[in-house]
């Protein structure tokens, strides 16, 4: 007997619910793809016109190509989105299925979603703020769609009309209630980002004027001591007329106005050409305060110099506005591709990742990672969406293996790889290849998940590559704690021994397993030593004749990897290193190398240093790096015969005094921003072997308990911790052993949450062998689970990074497939014409 539609809807009633204002509900993005409400029409193609920038061989492919006819649709699904009305998360077509299967929730709000026609003639608003989603800012170019509605009921996919009267009023609840819900993945993504608003300088009120008979003309400035004519500063103090800071690409000044700052102290500039009637519109820069800043009264310091502002015009770009400039015209292929026009690329393994909100230090890791084997087999040919679904929680939005799943298909099934064509190009679609673009898509889940116990990394802030990289791989080993064999962040992780000489002639061991090699610069290692010194000698002449060095004229010091490779391993002298056979301070010198080799080979280079002051500085310098390198002679040979070892223990209470942290070590690993406390406790329980040391014990020690204790004559070490009985048992209910559970216990202040995370990021502990740091003869780290092979590696990834520090500017990736290096800038993905070999941040080699 057939069962009328509001009947069966009827019987249904109690799987739907009206959701809360806590609930989360998900309804522009499926929970397990990247498919949206948006509905498509498609064309049939001739796919010759396509060949030439699709993968994959005209003889291999079918002769049409789908291609969505609607620009920037290239994402969106064929089936809209149905929300289910009981847990309100959101699937595609394709998947709604499996979610009745796991559920058996019937009841589904079926969103879909047709672009509205935009007038092709309407302009573009000029952003008038450094910032996305508000008045004034960035326009977020998201287009306008007529949207229709209806509730579904599966199996059968019955489906019913909404707005109707006739519904339940149950079922009208609550689809009114999560059609004005805002979705929890743009809740969770920042909407709107805006510079800081300009604050009161300190210096304005009170700001000394110097009588110097100095009167400034309303046109016709230059630069006191060079010829530059553009980004002129007026002091405020003196009246000199400067030019500003040479910018990182060698563009702006030459430097003439800050540099009068330090030698006079005059705290106060206005940029000439931005002082109109609007005086709050004037670019006030504070030296002292390194910011824009507002000076109330600008009316009057401008009057001691004679200048009429209520008469002068606006000729010159803020710093704000500059900045604003810079963004918005952002060249993807300018910086690393040397401006020349790059062929895009579509099909499986070429689909771009959408900047979310200074995410390409994301973007740029997750396309290398996702070109390794490792990754490819563990979340794409061996692991089905499907599956992964069904292993995921009740919400496998908050599921990293579900999401890494997803995001592997995203990336690799080519699904969402296909051209987006403009309005005219549909007309001619042969003559356009070289133009189509891809939209991309949007990894808002994914980013969720793993950001979601780093502050950092969940903000819209620009981050450092390296750091997500080791972030990303720690979550990677977490979440396969339970299955080792299945993880895949193990293809990249490997040992490193230092071996260090102490003044006594014995020796110690200290091993530990990491995922990059951090690697040195060193530019006295320079091949192009004579060409530097003779671009020196050009640049003193023209700066003495205030004229300014061509791009083309600039030459960069040249370093080859092999030498950076040389001095990871060359003999370091360790001083003020603590030795347990002479009870003293004393020097020692320090080795290092590698116990196993990775499958994969991460090189981090150390591009940017702390110059005198603690002040940083990236360095702007070539890496010569080779396609092939071969590190076999890096392999260390352990402990030796006849090598004395330095006897184990820790200075007694006496020495204890004496043993102080090396503020040079304490002061690097303040700049990098980790807590001046934690930071003594690391360089003195490494006995100031060095920064990487003290860095490697600071990260593997920032959840111990009392790493926030003062420290004392046993250098913050604690006495045991007495643990309550009912914690242990709830541990050995787990499945732990008494003695792992009671340890754990006592290592995390007796907390059962942080003991449980305590044993999985101890998965080898003992309780003999858990209070190991150094390792002598007799310790080792576990070499014999990590991978291990030739010492011969090939190159097959680069990030790159513009900008003068790891937290602002951009990162782009480079990846060899399929015989060709390919650019991934964003969702921007095309065959690289010269990839930037020599700037690498991070290079990734895969083992021969």
């Amino acid at each position: 007997m057939t069962i009328e539609p509001l009947d069966l809807l009827r019987s249904n009633l109690a799987r739907v619910r009206i959701p809360e204002p806590t609930n989360r509900i998900f309804k522009h993005e499926c929970c397990v793809s990247f498919d949206t409400p948006v509905m498509l029409a498609f064309l049939c193609i001739n796919f010759k016109a396509l060949s030439d920038f699709c993968v994959g061989s005209v003889e291999n492919m079918p002769d049409v190509l789908l291609v969505a006819s609607d620009e920037n649709m290239a994402v969106r699904s064929e089936g809209g989105l149905f929300i289910d009305m009981c847990t309100f998360l959101a699937f595609g077509k394709d998947f709604v299925g499996w979610n009745y299967e796991k559920t058996g929730n019937p009841v589904y709000l079926h969103i879909k979603q047709t672009k509205k026609l935009v007038p092709e003639d309407r302009p573009s608003k000029k952003p008038t703020l450094l910032a996305i989603g508000i008045d004034g800012g960035f326009d977020n170019n998201e287009p306008e769609y007529e949207e229709t509605h209806s509730v579904v009921i599966l199996p059968e996919y019955v489906s019913l009309p909404f707005p109707s009267v006739e519904l339940p009023e149950k079922v009208r609840l609550a689809v009114d209630a999560i059609l004005l819900a805002e979705g929890a993945e743009r809740k969770e993504e920042l909407a709107a980002w805006t510079a800081d608003k300009k604050q009161v300088s300190s210096y304005a009120l009170n700001l000394q004027q110097i009588d110097n008979g100095v009167v400034i003309p309303p046109s016709g400035w230059k630069c006191a001591k060079c010829d530059k004519a553009d980004n002129l500063w007026l002091n405020l103090t003196d009246g000199m007329i400067l030019c500003g800071r040479k910018n990182w690409d060698g563009t702006g000044g030459n430097n003439h106005a800050v540099e009068h700052y330090r030698e006079t102290g005059y705290p106060l500039a206005v940029k000439l050409g931005t002082i109109t009637a609007d005086l709050e519109a004037a670019d006030v820069f504070s030296y002292p305060e390194d910011e824009s800043v507002l000076d109330p009264q600008l009316a009057q310091h401008l009057a001691f110099f004679g200048i009429d502002f209520s008469s002068l015009q606006k000729t010159e770009m803020t710093t704000a506005e500059r900045e604003l400039d810079q963004n918005t015209n952002f060249d993807w292929n300018r910086i690393q591709e040397s401006g020349q026009e790059v062929y895009p690329i579509f099909g499986p393994g070429y689909t771009g990742l959408v900047n979310i909100g200074n995410s390409c230090y994301m973007a740029a890791n997750m396309q290398v990672i996702f070109s390794t084997r490792s990754f490819i087999s563990r979340y794409y040919l061996n692991q089905s969406l499907k599956k992964a679904f069904e292993m995921s929680p009740a919400d496998p939005t908050v599921d990293l293996n579900m999401q890494l799943t997803k995001l592997a298909h995203g990336l690799l099934s080519g699904k969402y790889s296909v051209p987006a064509f403009e309005h005219d190009e549909k007309e001619n679609m042969a003559t356009s290849t070289a133009t189509a673009k891809q939209e991309g898509i949007r990894p808002r889940m994914f980013k969720s998940v793993i950001a979601a116990s780093h502050p950092e990394f969940s903000s819209t802030r620009q981050q450092d590559a390296l750091e997500f990289f080791l972030h990303f791989l720690d979550q990677v080993e977490r979440a396969s704690a339970a299955k080792t064999e299945l993880d895949p962040s193990r293809s990249f992780k490997f040992g490193i021994e230092d071996r260090i000489l102490c003044s006594s002639g014995k020796v110690t061991y200290n091993r530990r397993n990491d995922y990059i090699l951090s690697l040195n610069i060193p530019l006295h290692e320079a091949t192009n030593k004579e060409e530097l010194e003779s671009f020196n000698k050009l640049k003193a002449e023209k700066l003495a004749e205030g004229k300014e060095i061509n791009a083309d004229e600039i030459v960069r010091p040249r370093v080859p990897l092999e030498t950076c490779l040389a001095n990871f391993s060359a003999p370091e002298e360790i001083h003020d290193f603590y030795s347990t056979a002479l009870k003293t301070k004393t020097t020692a010198l320090k080795t290092a190398g590698l116990t196993s080799f990775p499958d994969y080979l991460v090189l981090h280079m150390r591009r940017f240093v702390m110059e005198a002051g603690w002040v940083p500085k990236k360095l702007d310098v070539y890496i010569d790096v080779p396609d092939i390198i071969d590190i076999s002679h890096m392999r260390t040979k352990g402990h030796q015969p006849g090598e004395e070892l330095l006897p184990d223990g820790v200075p007694d209470e006496e020495d204890s005094n004496k043993m102080l942290a090396n503020e040079e070590i304490v002061a690097q690993l303040v700049s990098m921003g980790f807590n001046h406390l934690h930071c003594q406790k690391a360089a003195i329980n490494t006995s100031n072997a060095g920064v990487e040391e003290a860095m490697n014990w600071l990260l593997s020690h920032m959840d111990d308990p009392d790493i926030d204790l003062p420290i004392s004559k046993g250098h913050g070490s604690t006495t045991a911790t007495i643990v309550d009985q009912s914690k242990v048992d709830t541990l050995i209910s787990f499945g732990f052993q008494e003695e792992i559970a009671r340890k754990a216990l006592e290592a995390s202040g007796d907390d059962i949450e942080k003991a449980t995370d305590w044993i999985f990021n101890n998965p080898n502990a003992s309780v003999s062998s858990m209070d190991a740091t150094p390792s002598n003869a007799a310790s080792t780290s576990n070499d014999v689970n990590l991978p291990d092979g030739g010492g011969k590696y090939r190159l097959i990834g680069i990030v790159s990074h513009s900008g003068t520090s790891t937290l602002c500017g951009h990162y782009v990736a480079h990846i060899l497939k399929d015989g060709r290096w390919v650019i991934f800038n964003d969702n921007k993905v095309g065959a690289s014409i010269n990839p930037p070999k020599e700037m690498g941040y991070l290079y990734f080699f895969e083992r021969l």
